[in-house]
C-alpha cells in the first residue's frame, strides 16, 4: 500500500504516554498506511522490545478508520480484545500494542500533534474511570417530558445523561473527564444508544429527543451512530438536539438535515437565545423544532409588555419558516399558560415533569 500524505484539518490522533515520559503525548495520524513498531523509519516508532519491528498499521478505507495487526509477538488489542484480523476503530477505542495503551482521538481543529501536559497516573485514573461508564448499567438516562400546549399532554421526552458512578453521577462530571480525554463524541453516542435503548419501554411510542457534543459536528460517527439507532428502533420517533451555538456551518447543516432526513430523524435547534440568536442560521437551514432558552422565558408572566412582544414577534417568525416552538424551563402553571397564549407549540419543565429514569416512572 502506497503511503499517503493527510493533511486536511479532521484528524485522527493516538494519544497515551511514550517511554517514562510524564506528559501524555499525542501522535497525529498523517499518513495511509500509518504504520507502528520497534523500527525507527515507521510512521510511528515505539522503542520497546515488547514492541514487533512492525507491529500494526492503521489506515482508512473511506468509511472508516482500520486497523489490523502485523503477526506481532505480543499483539495488538482493541479495548481489550485481542485481534487476529482488521477491524474498525472509532473515537475513544483504547488500542494496546503489546502493553503500551493509547487511546484513539478525531479532532477538527489545529492542536494536533501537542504534548498535553498532564500527569501519567492523573490520566491513567481518568482513562479508567470512563472505561467505566460503558460496563453495563453504569450509563443510566433519565427522561424529561416534553408537553405539547396548551393541554398539556405529554409529546416525547428529552434523553439527559445520568450515571450510577460515584463522582460520575452528572453531565458536568463525566463529560469533564471525556474532555480530558478528548472523547465527548464517544460519550454522548453511549447515551443516546442507551436512551434509545430504555426509551422504548416508554408508554405511547413518544418522540425521543437526543443530545449532542459540539465535537460531533466533525465527526463521520455521528450519522453512523444515528444509522444504527433507526435500524435497532425503526418505529420509534427520533428528534437530534443540536445546540444553537454549534449551528455555525450552513452548509454541513443543510447535509446533516439531507442525512436526518432520510433517517426518517427530526432535527432541533436547542437553548435558542442562550448566546447569538442565529436567526440566519434559523432561516438557512430550518429546523423541525426551536427550543427556546430558559433565559428568554423564565418569569414571562410578571414580564413586560415588550419582553412578551418580542418573544411573540421571534415565535410567528418561526411559525412562518414551518417551525414548531418549545418553550425551556417552565417551573409554574402561569409560565405555561403565557407561553400558550404567546403560540408556543411545546413546553418543558420542571413543572411537567422533572428528570427520572424509566423504573422511577413506572413505580410512580
Amino acid at each position: 500500500m502506497k503511503n499517503v500524505h493527510l493533511s486536511s484539518a479532521p484528524r485522527w490522533y493516538l494519544e497515551g504516554f511514550i517511554g517514562e515520559s510524564s506528559s501524555v503525548r499525542r501522535i497525529v495520524i498523517n499518513s495511509w498506511p500509518f504504520r507502528i513498531g520497534r523500527r525507527a523509519d515507521l510512521s510511528f516508532c515505539l522503542p520497546s522490545n515488547s514492541v514487533s519491528k512492525e507491529h500494526a498499521e492503521i489506515w482508512h478505507d473511506g468509511a472508516s478508520l482500520r486497523v489490523r495487526d502485523l503477526a506481532s509477538r505480543n499483539g495488538t488489542f482493541v479495548n481489550g480484545a485481542r485481534i487476529d484480523r482488521e477491524v474498525p476503530l472509532k473515537p475513544g477505542d483504547v488500542l494496546h500494542f503489546a502493553d503500551h495503551e493509547f487511546h484513539v482521538g478525531f479532532e477538527s481543529g489545529a492542536s494536533a500533534g501537542a504534548t498535553m501536559q498532564l500527569d501519567r497516573n492523573e490520566w491513567v485514573a481518568s482513562l479508567r474511570q470512563f472505561e467505566k461508564l460503558f460496563e453495563e448499567g453504569a450509563a443510566m438516562p433519565f427522561f424529561q417530558p416534553i408537553v405539547k400546549l396548551p393541554q398539556p399532554d405529554i409529546f416525547g421526552y428529552e434523553v439527559l445523561a445520568r450515571s450510577r458512578l460515584a463522582g460520575l453521577e452528572s453531565p458536568k462530571q463525566m463529560f469533564a473527564v471525556a474532555a480530558r480525554l478528548s472523547v465527548e463524541g464517544r460519550l454522548s453516542r453511549l447515551f443516546r444508544r442507551e436512551g434509545v435503548h430504555l426509551g422504548q419501554d416508554l408508554p405511547g411510542l413518544p418522540n425521543l429527543f437526543l443530545n449532542t457534543h459540539p465535537v460531533e459536528l466533525a465527526e463521520t460517527a455521528l450519522v453512523e451512530s444515528l444509522r444504527d439507532l433507526r435500524e435497532s428502533a425503526p418505529d420509534q420517533p427520533l428528534t437530534l438536539e443540536i445546540h444553537e451555538g454549534a449551528v455555525t456551518d450552513p452548509e454541513a447543516m443543510r447535509e446533516l438535515h439531507c442525512a436526518l432526513r432520510d433517517l426518517n430523524i427530526q432535527l432541533a435547534y436547542d437553548d435558542f437565545g442562550a448566546g447569538q440568536a442565529r436567526l440566519t442560521d434559523l432561516i438557512e437551514v430550518p429546523p423541525d423544532y426551536l427550543k427556546f432558552d430558559i433565559c428568554l422565558v423564565r418569569d414571562i408572566h410578571t414580564g413586560s409588555d415588550q419582553r412578551r412582544q418580542m418573544l411573540e414577534t421571534l415565535v410567528r417568525m418561526a411559525h412562518d419558516l414551518g417551525v414548531a416552538v418549545l418553550a425551556e424551563g417552565i417551573e409554574c402553571e402561569a409560565e405555561g399558560e403565557v407561553c400558550a397564549q404567546i403560540g408556543f407549540d411545546y413546553a418543558q419543565g420542571f413543572y411537567y415533569g422533572k428528570p427520572a429514569a424509566v423504573v422511577q416512572m413506572a413505580e410512580a
